[in-house]
């Protein structure tokens, strides 16, 4: 079995989540956590990426977790990132 998700199996591990989660496609902005990703593994470290999408997560939720407030969320974080100098 291999460790990594291969691309193309991405949409079908999203609508996995989905359904066991009871979450709408929205509620999972693929393109979205993966800029955001790269944003901070290249603006930041590449360990601090997965961490960073959880923190977004988290305050997304705790803002309301609607489409919007992810948005908000994650727009902030990348801005902090592309602004960050360590």
């Amino acid at each position: 079995m291999s460790e990594h998700l291969p691309p193309e199996a991405l949409d079908e591990w999203a609508d996995a989540l989905r359904e066991r989660f009871g979450l709408a496609k929205e509620d999972v902005p693929i393109a979205l956590i993966l800029n955001l990703a790269k944003s901070v593994a290249d603006g930041v470290a590449r360990p601090a990426a997965p961490f960073t999408a959880f923190v977004a997560g988290l305050v997304a939720g705790r803002s309301g977790g609607s489409p919007e407030q992810i948005h908000q969320a994650v727009d902030a974080v990348s801005e902090l990132a592309a602004t960050w100098k360590a």
